[in-house]
């Protein structure tokens, strides 16, 4: 299985919009809201098998300090088998020296950052104002 990795706006709205459904996030559903904050984001990762779009991440910065790692999806069908990890790398070649790294993980993703080499930053509590109803 050769996965092609790399950073790419070229995206098809259909296709991302099928990732997201696979997984199970309420983005799916703003297609008009979802597909712009993707191409605006400071990085935007994709994972391609034969053309298709298998997994997608994205990162927000301000260039110098820190990065926040927002979406990282992978079809469940290809999950466990080192698509995120590729793609989780090629982002962090570009933020690799930033003081702060964050992201929010919940169910099985937590093991998956763990294994990155994130971890809870001491007694942080996640916060948010949310519209989506998936987390």
């Amino acid at each position: 299985m050769e996965v092609s990795v790399k950073i790419s706006n070229d995206l098809e709205v259909a296709e991302v919009v099928e990732l997201y459904q696979a997984n199970g996030w309420s983005s799916a559903e703003v297609p008009d809201k979802l597909i712009p904050a993707l191409l605006n984001s400071d990085t935007l990762v994709t994972a391609r098998l034969d053309g298709k779009l298998i997994g997608i991440g994205n990162a927000i910065s301000d260039g110098y300090l820190v990065v926040y790692y927002p979406h990282m999806l992978v079809d469940p069908r290809f999950q466990g088998l080192g698509v995120g990890r590729k793609m989780m790398e090629l982002m962090q070649t570009r933020y690799k020296g930033f003081h702060q790294q964050m992201l929010t993980a919940d169910g099985e993703a937590v093991d998956f950052y763990k294994a990155l080499g994130f971890e809870r930053a001491g007694k942080t509590e996640p916060m948010w104002i949310y519209a989506g109803n998936d987390h």
